[in-house]
């Protein structure tokens, strides 16, 4: 774990009461409460617990009363990442990411990693780094960013790259080698100047044919994180998330590090 400050934030989010009972208000305020100190106490003994073999770190604890999504994307213009759970708190939990983690991947201000109940990948594991390389300029912070971590890891990196956003099916007279040799110089440009900067990190890079998203899905199993970033080659608003994007994070099966571009 790098050394650097953490803020471990839990927002308690303002109620409405149709019926404002006295007595029954202020037992659940008490209950928030008590209910926010428990949940940072815990927060602190799992971060103590992940670096009892390193430096810890310096860390601040702060319990907010206001929106949870507006409180997070404030702080976010203050942080250098920001790590959040993917379940949400309705009937679906982990199946898809929740309103916040949704809400905050298309407006915090700086790196987000999504993360999910019962994923678990050490640091310092021998799981690579996963790239997701669209061949948008965009993609730069993000590739930076994996490099980073795959060197700090001392993990290797896979750079991989879908040269069609939808399904390829065969059709005779195309030649399928021309794509895949353009697939491969999209990744050699995005990469160049990379790997000279990390000459510690080795670099597997994989050109694939077809629905980047179902891709990295799918190599995401034996991946202990796996890198994006925020706008695709569609041109998107750097308000939105692409497609691909949120499709991983989503139904990723490892920690999900989405930059924007």
């Amino acid at each position: 774990m790098r050394n650097r400050p953490v803020t471990l934030m839990h927002v308690v989010a303002p109620i409405v009461v149709t019926w404002p009972i006295d007595a029954v208000v202020t037992s659940f305020y008490e209950w928030q409460e008590e209910n926010a100190q428990n949940v940072v106490k815990e927060a602190e003994e799992t971060l103590n617990a992940a670096v009892r073999d390193a430096a810890p770190p310096a860390v601040n604890v702060e319990i907010r009363h206001d929106g949870i999504v507006p409180e997070l994307t404030g702080a976010s213009e203050h942080a250098d990442l920001l790590v959040i759970g993917s379940r949400g708190l309705g009937p679906v939990g982990g199946a898809v990411l929740g309103s916040v983690s949704r809400t905050l991947l298309h407006h915090a201000r700086c790196p987000v990693v999504i993360t999910k109940e019962g994923v678990v990948r050490k640091p310092h594991g021998t799981l690579p780094v996963l790239l997701g390389v669209d061949g948008s300029p965009a993609s730069e912070n993000a590739t930076a960013f994996a490099f980073s971590e795959a060197s700090f890891r001392g993990v290797e990196l896979i750079a991989l790259h879908a040269w069609s956003d939808v399904a390829v099916f065969p059709v005779l007279g195309m030649d399928w080698h021309q794509y895949e040799q353009q697939g491969h110089e999209i990744l050699a440009e995005r990469l160049a100047g990379w790997q000279e900067r990390y000459p510690d990190v080795h670099v597997k890079r994989r050109v694939v044919s077809d629905r980047p998203a179902r891709w990295l899905i799918d190599e995401s199993k034996n991946a202990q994180l796996v890198v994006l970033g925020s706008r695709g080659r569609g041109g998107i608003s750097s308000m939105l998330l692409g497609s691909v994007s949120t499709a991983v994070a989503e139904s990723a099966l490892a920690p999900v590090a989405v930059l924007r571009g």
